[in-house]
């Protein structure tokens, strides 16, 4: 890996703290970090490079994976430098130059820099153009823009923020960060579509019933009220998230497949969703929102009842819809998402139901059976585990699940920001979003939006402690499915008898 230099905006934030810090530790202590790299953290707080050390060090001790060791971290911290840097002067940006440069020729390592914008969204376009004014990104190297969500409001914010980022980075040099195509079981997706014949066989619409995708939060909106008020689930969660979960799912890919394939078959998985009409928008989607319930036995408030949120307010802290394929591969298969706050438990996973074999369906649900099932966890437990239904010797003519573990090699696992920033270091932008399918993913969710800003769509209250309104359970039993897992008793309890069974799934 080339030495590098990082220069990291919003150094003194939140995000900086919890996921980046110790990220780029855990990823140093595995030597997946340039041997020789540099880090300059910026904000507006007055503070020395002893102090930002020290407050790196803090972040490892409270978030991060591994238990620091303390010779390790003396040695990692020596590559920060802190820079107090106000984004609208562009003075401070030619301070940041002389800074870089220095750093660059004490190191004696090449002009490499990626520039990490750990800031609101409504910075990006400055930060770049006073990037590209004040000659930091003119470089012998090579230069990257690593942003995080969201990437607009919706579909004409997108566009206009992509022209004005594509005047100082081209598309190969943005790295947009979804942490979702982090996570280990969904990068697990590639490999799986890829290296595994039995899989690759069975995906597709001959073979299976339905997918369902699912992202439940115990959390409300916490301290993000004034932000979230203006966002709602549409926006924070289901078009970048949730699109891209179902895209990782739905590509088909060959063996060895490079980066300019995912990017196309994801792109191809966007153009083939059949599209809403703003006046039809509520035959596949449902929008919901908190009212108050207890989680865990605590009563909590209702969203309407948060401090921050407008009175009156018709935001959706909820989104359940079907979305329709129409490709050669899932046409006929719906696939299910759905994604809410303050919901009965926290998970993220994807569950694909395959179909009965031919004749069979109707004896084997007379005699106890359940569909077969794919369930990939994300969060916050991590596995993917096949359900297979064998006969029960014990009870004759009766079925029992039989799970085999497709990961078993679960310890340890690296978190989503560990993988998306060596990633970027490396110029491997496999795991990040392109501008392609966040124009499609907007124009997509563009009508629900108008659609909501209407009230063409009722606004369904469900309890805190729920798994949302009853109205997103009745979209799927009208097509004689329901959702996985609602209940946890339900979550492979019965078949506590059945054995796991660890295979090599070449994963």
């Amino acid at each position: 890996m080339e030495p590098t230099s990082i220069i990291l905006f919003g150094a003194t934030g939140d995000l900086a703290k919890r996921k980046i810090y110790p990220a780029l530790y855990n990823l140093y202590i595995e030597q997946k970090l340039p041997e020789t790299f540099s880090l300059i953290g910026l904000g507006r707080r007055e503070w020395s490079d002893e102090f930002f050390q020290a407050q790196v060090e803090k972040s490892l001790n409270e978030f991060s994976r591994r238990k620091p060791d303390p010779e390790r971290v003396k040695s990692f911290v020596q590559a920060f430098r802190y820079n107090v840097l106000n984004i609208s002067h562009k003075e401070d940006y030619i301070q940041l130059l002389k800074l870089v440069e220095q750093r660059e020729a004490e190191l004696g390592i090449p002009s490499n820099r990626l520039f990490y914008l750990s800031v609101g969204p409504e910075f990006f376009e400055p930060i770049a153009e006073n990037i590209q004014s004040s000659g930091l990104g003119s470089t012998e190297g090579w230069k990257r823009l690593v942003i995080e969500k969201p990437f607009g409001h919706d579909l004409q914010s997108a566009r206009d923020l992509n022209h004005k980022l594509s005047e100082a980075f081209t598309e190969e040099e943005i790295y947009r960060i979804d942490h979702y195509l982090g996570k280990p079981m969904v990068q697990r997706l590639e490999t799986l579509h890829q290296s595994n014949p039995i899989m690759k066989a069975l995906w597709n619409n001959r073979y299976i019933s339905n997918v369902q995708i699912t992202a439940n939060e115990t959390v409300g909106v916490e301290e993000r009220a004034s932000y979230y008020d203006h966002v709602g689930a549409v926006r924070d969660m289901f078009q970048n998230h949730m699109l891209q979960l179902l895209m990782m799912m739905a590509i088909q890919l060959p063996y060895n497949s490079t980066t300019e394939k995912v990017g196309q078959k994801k792109k191809h998985i966007m153009e083939s969703i059949e599209p809403l009409q703003k006046q039809n928008v509520g035959a596949s989607v449902i929008r919901g929102q908190y009212a108050e319930g207890f989680i865990q036995g605590k009563a909590v408030s209702a969203y309407a009842a948060e401090p921050g949120v407008a009175e009156n307010t018709m935001n959706d802290t909820f989104i359940a819809a079907k979305l329709q394929i129409d490709d050669f591969f899932w046409r006929g298969v719906p696939f299910y998402i759905r994604t809410g706050k303050r919901m009965k438990e926290k998970s993220t996973r994807i569950v694909i139901e395959f179909k009965e074999p031919s004749g069979q369906s109707n004896a084997a649900k007379s005699n106890g059976s359940k569909p077969n099932l794919l369930v990939i966890e994300m969060s916050p437990d991590q596995s993917m585990t096949l359900q297979l239904n064998a006969s029960d010797p014990q009870n004759k003519g009766e079925f029992k699940p039989v799970h085999i573990d497709l990961a078993p090699d679960r310890e340890d696992l690296a978190e989503a920001y560990e993988n998306l920033i060596r990633d970027a270091l490396q110029g491997d932008p496999t795991f990040f979003a392109h501008w392609d399918e966040v124009e499609l993913s907007w124009a997509w969710v563009q009508p629900i939006l108008e659609a909501f800003e209407e009230n063409l769509l009722p606004l369904h209250l469900y309890p805190a402690g729920s798994y949302g309104p009853v109205e997103s359970d009745e979209m799927l039993a009208a097509e004689g499915h329901h959702w996985w897992f609602d209940e946890p008793s339900e979550q492979f309890a019965e078949d506590a008898l059945a054995a796991p069974l660890a295979v090599n799934s070449n994963l």
